[in-house]
């Protein structure tokens, strides 16, 4: 199934995906075998087995899902990072890049795209991120530079920075209308964990009550769609 087959003798761009979805993980690998310079060395579900593999198999460039279960594609990207600090990594999500982009970033990723894009843009992003660039959509590039331009500074952003990772996921599912119970199966954690989360959240933005953080998180889930 590879096409445009590179010339002898010289090795392939070697790409490891990590994505709990086989579906996902499977198309991803279709789409990158069709590159005559690039290949699948390997994939995972999980954080934990990426980990694992990645340790062996050495790849290139990692592809690796924002919303995996139990230790998330964040948690997994920090711990990379420390351990393969020059291992460039995409983040692809199905969540709205205006929510998350700007955080992976900072975490280390050097790109993100989400799931909706057309999947030449997957190709597109890889070569971008192996020539030493960083990838965002053109419409994130616009929007950062115009913030630079106007010299505004979001103040709702950097009240959102104060939350751990792991809270600003819980955050997004309340914003999105999820309950402590959905979250907490979502999230492989038991409600007693979500409901704390909840209360170091409050305390972080200080909202003074469950409606005030559903209220807070919905707008923000609602602003972010609307980027």
């Amino acid at each position: 199934m590879k096409n445009k087959s590179p010339l002898v003798g010289t090795k392939k761009i070697e790409i490891f995906i990590v994505d709990d979805h086989p579906v996902v993980r499977r198309g991803v690998a279709i789409l990158v075998d069709k590159e005559g310079d690039m290949s699948v060395c390997g994939e995972a579900q999980g954080a934990q087995e990426a980990l694992e593999k990645i340790s062996s198999l050495k790849p290139d460039i990692v592809i690796a899902d924002l919303g995996l279960q139990g230790m998330s594609g964040m948690e997994l990207l920090r711990m990379l990072k420390q351990k393969y600090p020059r291992l460039p990594v995409l983040i692809m999500s199905m969540h709205d890049e205006s929510l998350y982009a700007e955080r992976v970033l900072k975490a280390g990723a050097r790109g993100y795209i989400m799931k909706e894009e057309s999947p030449d843009k997957i190709v597109i992003a890889l070569r971008q991120i192996l020539n030493g660039k960083i990838y965002i959509s053109e419409k994130m590039a616009e929007e950062a530079l115009e913030k630079v331009a106007s010299g505004k500074i979001s103040s709702e952003g950097s009240s959102i920075d104060v939350l751990s990772d792991r809270e600003l996921d819980i955050y997004r599912m309340i914003g999105q209308g999820f309950g402590t119970n959905k979250i907490a199966e979502e999230l492989c954690i038991s409600p007693k964990t979500v409901e704390s989360y909840r209360e170091k959240i409050k305390e972080k933005l200080n909202l003074e009550n469950s409606v005030k953080l559903v209220q807070s998180a919905t707008l923000w889930v609602h602003r972010g769609s609307l980027n």
